[in-house]
């Protein structure tokens, strides 16, 4: 799997927590607020997969573009980022070595606990 950092899903978090769009929840609370298939499922019908790829830090640039399986690492639930997804995604990331990934997520939650 060629996981990397996507720098636009980066800037759109960043963006969203500046204007004050973000939980500030724990990281058990993300199991809760994740969004789910179907969800997700509509917000791709609704929304296409560009708006889609925004909430996901990580893409597979192997597969195609119109599938939910290059995109990964989500951060929010497509209204808001969510901590608990951060904190949660950069653990996956340094456990499985995407280490642009996890320090990405390190910046996000740099900037949540600022404010």
């Amino acid at each position: 799997m060629a996981v990397k950092l996507s720098n636009s899903a980066l800037s759109h978090a960043k963006q969203l927590i500046k204007s004050g769009k973000v939980v500030r929840d724990e990281r058990d609370d993300w199991s809760e607020a994740a969004p789910t298939a179907d969800e997700e499922n509509r917000f791709i019908e609704k929304h296409g997969f560009a708006e889609y790829a925004k909430w996901h830090l990580g893409v597979d640039d192997s597969k195609p573009d119109d599938t939910k399986g290059r995109y990964s690492f989500p951060y929010g639930d497509f209204t808001k980022v969510r901590r608990g997804g951060v904190i949660s995604l950069e653990s996956r990331a340094a456990q499985n070595d995407h280490d642009d990934i996890a320090k990405a997520s390190r910046t996000l939650l740099d900037q949540i606990d600022k404010k």
